[in-house]
């Protein structure tokens, strides 16, 4: 029996003792641990504490000067407010296609490496966090090689390969970035060379769907590997609401582009973010967001600044 079947087996035994994989303890229609002050009415089906007290997932700290060589939205500066604007663009075309229908579970991929889609997952993630109804879960399923921890300057610790293959309680892998309201991550762990066979495993699948219903109002990013240098997207595109591609300006081909399209035209791609237009100089970028054109083959961008 190989490692990775062994690895199930072992899920499927953990699965048969709990009925479902161990989220923290859902507070009836509240998006936190514990609300610090009265909650606010925000519809009759939607109640949001003012804030959150992060009393099960494990809150870390972070630097901001960390965060900002990383170019996440870490909170100050021209040049990020610049690139922050774009961003709430972006955000605002994501929430307008998919809120209304409940899709709030969303790929988050590129066609290859390096093209900025781990960076764009981020910062996407910490600009729906801001939004005033609204939490997020970043999950790094980019299991061949997890960065998402990194670019908070998070230390490596247990993450998603840890819950795959042996079974550990989700809510012992979450971690709440200090001064990063409504913001929670689920690292990927140790690197696996196993990632597609977990990433397409029944019990990813389940954890999917415990995600998508575990919270009302909340999003759930998936930071997947470029789709066209690995499989592990394409197999998880059918677990979730919507996918976005990112690209690099001057360096994503017109064909590769149209590979994406066309291997994901089963499903629900959302569309195409234009990253690091050098357009201010250096390190000042527009993060772009078209939408998909099914009428246009030829996906000319627009620009959103």
């Amino acid at each position: 029996m190989s490692f990775i079947d062994k690895a199930l087996e072992r899920a499927k035994t953990l699965q048969k003792k709990k009925e479902k994989p161990e989220l923290p303890p859902r507070p009836e229609k509240l998006l936190a641990d514990q609300p610090l002050t009265s909650p606010v009415m925000l519809t009759d089906r939607e109640v949001l504490p003012q804030e959150i007290s992060y009393t099960i997932t494990r809150t870390v700290a972070v630097d901001p000067e960390v965060m900002r060589r990383n170019r996440l939205l870490a909170g100050g500066g021209e040049v990020e407010a610049a690139v922050a604007e774009g961003y709430k663009l972006l955000r605002t075309h994501i929430l307008q296609r998919t809120k209304a229908e409940g899709r709030n579970t969303l790929i988050i991929t590129g066609p290859r490496q390096g093209e900025g889609k781990t960076l764009t997952a981020i910062n996407l993630a910490i600009s729906i966090a801001q939004e005033v109804n609204l939490t997020v879960l970043l999950v790094d399923a980019d299991l061949r090689s997890p960065s998402v921890h990194r670019c908070f300057g998070i230390q490596r610790r247990e993450g998603l390969v840890d819950h795959l293959t042996s079974g550990v309680p989700i809510n012992e892998l979450l971690i709440h970035p200090e001064g990063l309201d409504k913001l929670v991550l689920l690292p990927g762990g140790r690197p696996s060379g196993h990632a597609a066979e977990l990433i397409s495993s029944p019990l990813m699948a389940e954890l999917v769907q415990d995600l998508k219903h575990y919270y009302p109002n909340r999003y759930v990013l998936f930071d997947l590997p470029p789709l066209l240098s690995f499989t592990d997207a394409l197999a998880f595109a059918p677990l979730v609401d919507g996918i976005i591609v990112v690209v690099e300006a001057g360096k994503t081909s017109r064909e590769d582009i149209e590979r994406c399209q066309e291997m994901l035209k089963k499903f629900n791609l959302l569309g195409f973010v234009l990253n690091k237009l050098e357009i201010l100089g250096e390190d000042h970028y527009y993060y772009s967001y078209q939408e998909k054109r099914t009428s246009d083959r030829k996906l000319s961008f627009s620009l959103f600044k």
